[in-house]
Formats: structure tokens, C-alpha cells, sequence
């Protein structure tokens, strides 16, 4: 197959202003459902090694269902289902809950396994230095936990990244989205997906070299 019939350049440069147009979109739903998903995700983490039953069985519980259920059809009983009760979210907002609810079950186990490596007697030093458990925990334990947790968080942030070009599929003017508004009319499917594969790539790797700095910085801190 000849390389012009796989990727038309030209067709490319001319639509990579158009397909743009949804960077916005991916860039916001992206960064707050990131923010979701490590707010609750934090809570869920101490939840699911609680001593107290009634918060550990339904954390652990949610963990589960959101780990072994698909993404894809948890946004459509957010945005397609709800109305049928009477809960009506936007496109946007349905995909930045859908994305932040999903992601904080595995930020939980990511959380919950970076505290748990933190040696034991650290609790121990800082109680008898006179710290509660609270100021232990967010003075003391997270820091030490957050370097750990850093490089398998940000490979959730990579895939929540890429993850929301599902969100076209109820109409969220994201990349893919755009790109198949020109697929629609060019009919040229191939060279529109490599172009916003192209465009998603350099998104990556910009969030993996703030995380290479990030780990550098606490690096330096342990030190």
C-alpha cells in the first residue's frame, strides 16, 4: 500500500486546526476527572483499610465494581440512563464525573499500597514525638508515600488522557469527535486517526517528563 493512500499530509495540515478545536475539551475533562479521582480516591484508600466495617465493605465494594465494569458503559448510565429517573447531566459534565468516579477505585489501590510501604515505625516515631494520627498522616506518611505513588498515578493520568476520546461517543466535541466531523467529510478515516494519534502522543509525553521532575524533586527532599 502506498504511504499517500495510508496518510495524506496535505488533508492532515489543512484539518489539524479542526480536530484542535476539541483539545480544550480533552485537556479539562482530563485534568478534573483527575482531580476527582484523587480526592475520593485518597478518602477510599483510608476507607478500605479502616477498622470500621462500615466504611471498609463499601469501599472495597465500590473499588470492585468500578475496576471490573467498562467505562464505556458506566458514561452511558450516566448520560443516557439518569434521565430516566429524573438526573440529567451535560455531555462534559457526565464525562468528567464518569472518568473521576472510575479512576478513584484505582487511585485508591494506588494510595492504599503506597501508605501501607511506609514503615510502621514511622506511626510509632511520631506519636512519640506527640503528632495525632491526622497530623502523622498528612505530615509524616503522605509525603513519604507520595514518591511512591507517583509513577503508577501518572499511568493513570496517561490512560484517563487517552481514555476520554470515549466521551465522543455522546457527543462531547473532543478530537475524536472532530475528526470524524471530517471523516464525515472526506471519508478519509485513516489519515484522521493517525493525525489525532499524533496529536495525543506529545500529550503524553509531556505529562511523563513534569512526572520525571516531579520524582527528581522528592528525590532530592529524601535525600
Amino acid at each position: 500500500m502506498e504511504l499517500n493512500k495510508l496518510f495524506d499530509p496535505q488533508l492532515a495540515w489543512e484539518s489539524l486546526p479542526i480536530v484542535l478545536e476539541g483539545l480544550p475539551y480533552t485537556v479539562a475533562i482530563s485534568f478534573s476527572g483527575m482531580a476527582i479521582g484523587l480526592f475520593l480516591g485518597f478518602f477510599l484508600s483510608l476507607a478500605r483499610t479502616s477498622e470500621t466495617i462500615l466504611l471498609r465493605w463499601p469501599a472495597r465494594l465500590y473499588i470492585s465494581f468500578m475496576r471490573g465494569t467498562p467505562v464505556l458503559v458506566f458514561l452511558f448510565i450516566l448520560y443516557l440512563g439518569l434521565p430516566y429517573v429524573g438526573i440529567t447531566f451535560s455531555a462534559v459534565t457526565a464525562a468528567i464525573i464518569c472518568f473521576g468516579l472510575n479512576s478513584a477505585a484505582y487511585i485508591a489501590e494506588i494510595i492504599r499500597s503506597a501508605l501501607n510501604s511506609v514503615s510502621k515505625g514511622q506511626w510509632e516515631s511520631s506519636t512519640a514525638l506527640g503528632l495525632n494520627r491526622w497530623q502523622t498522616l498528612w505530615h509524616v506518611i503522605v509525603p513519604q508515600a507520595t514518591r511512591i505513588a507517583l509513577p503508577p498515578l501518572t499511568n493513570v493520568f496517561l490512560d484517563l488522557v487517552k481514555a476520554t476520546s470515549l466521551a465522543a461517543v455522546i457527543s462531547v466535541p473532543e478530537m475524536i469527535q472532530k475528526a470524524q466531523t471530517v471523516i464525515g467529510r472526506t471519508a478519509d478515516s485513516m489519515t484522521l486517526y493517525i493525525l489525532v494519534a499524533l496529536i495525543y502522543w506529545p500529550i503524553c509525553i509531556m505529562i511523563a517528563a513534569f512526572q520525571e521532575k516531579l520524582e527528581k524533586k522528592f528525590d532530592y527532599y529524601r535525600k
